[in-house]
């Protein structure tokens, strides 16, 4: 009996705490950022879509590939599944450089990245003049 007491003196004396309290003026409306009115995002990916599209599509500023594979916009340059032409998949361990797959551990004009050309040595471990 007494536990209940306690408990609704903390209760009543709560309650004409809370009615005590000023009541807050309404809230402004918020605002609105120019920030984000000012930005240009890009298209979304479904817009780049050359199933619905003509293939000139993928030639857009901000596409991801010039070339239309499986109906999606391709960089046949560098991607794995598509070097060089549509489904032409690199083997494993093989990375697309240039359209060409190539194995960046020991090719000597691709040596650790695409690109990066040896000059006299071989390329070992992906890395030029390896002294392992």
């Amino acid at each position: 009996m007494r536990k209940a007491t306690i408990f609704l003196m903390a209760l009543a004396l709560s309650l004409a705490t809370a009615a005590a309290l000023p009541v807050p003026a309404a809230m402004p409306p918020a605002r609105r950022s120019r920030f984000l009115a000012n930005v240009k995002f890009p298209p979304p990916t479904s817009y780049y879509d050359c199933i619905k599209k003509p293939p000139s599509i993928c030639l857009e500023p901000g596409s991801p590939g010039a070339t239309c594979c499986k109906g999606m916009c391709i960089d046949t340059e560098y991607n794995t599944h598509h070097c060089g032409n549509c489904n032409r998949s690199c083997k494993y361990g093989e990375t697309c450089c240039a359209g060409k797959c190539v194995n960046l551990l020991t090719d000597k004009k691709n040596c650790g990245e695409c690109g990066n050309q040896c000059s006299s040595h071989d390329c070992t471990f992906g890395f030029c003049n390896y002294a392992g």
